[in-house]
């Protein structure tokens, strides 16, 4: 790289190294995983569409259901619905995700990190909230007729 290049490069970094202090954190932290949420979402959401051609992509999904019309009560009822095997998951995701975040990760970027893991995890919620009765067949994949006849 020229030397030009080298100094860009060192004065981007200098400045991206604000967003980790002080009070742009909390904004950093905060906005960064509002966008992974809706990316995680927008993942599953392509999945779904290359699964199921003519389905269209909707940005309104990746808010919250109360953006979606839904009721407290139906909020409820979706967490009850749903709980135990979001539950479940949790508990195999985040404790590992989190030994590993204090144990090799250093504390200034230890927020960043598991914004890095929560874009797999928001997938997986988009995926829980939004599963269709029918199973999808992954991108890339023939089904195969499993029929006797």
């Amino acid at each position: 790289m020229a030397r030009g290049g080298w100094r860009r490069l060192r004065r981007l970094l200098s400045a991206g190294q604000l967003l980790f202090q002080g009070r742009a954190l909390l904004v950093t932290n905060t906005l960064g995983c509002g966008a992974l949420m809706a990316a995680g979402d927008g993942v599953r959401q392509s999945w779904e569409i290359r699964a199921r051609p003519g389905q269209v992509f909707d940005p309104r999904r990746s808010g919250l259901g109360c953006l979606e019309g839904q009721t407290v009560g139906e909020s409820c009822q979706e967490l009850r619905e749903k709980f135990w095997e979001f539950y479940k998951a949790d508990w195999c995701v985040w404790p590992a995700a989190q030994f590993v975040n204090f144990l090799f990760v250093p504390p200034q970027f230890r927020v960043t990190y598991i914004n890095g893991l929560t874009l797999g995890w928001d997938t997986y919620l988009s995926y829980l909230k939004y599963r269709s009765p029918v199973p999808l067949t992954p991108p890339g994949c023939v089904a195969l007729d499993t029929r006797a006849d």
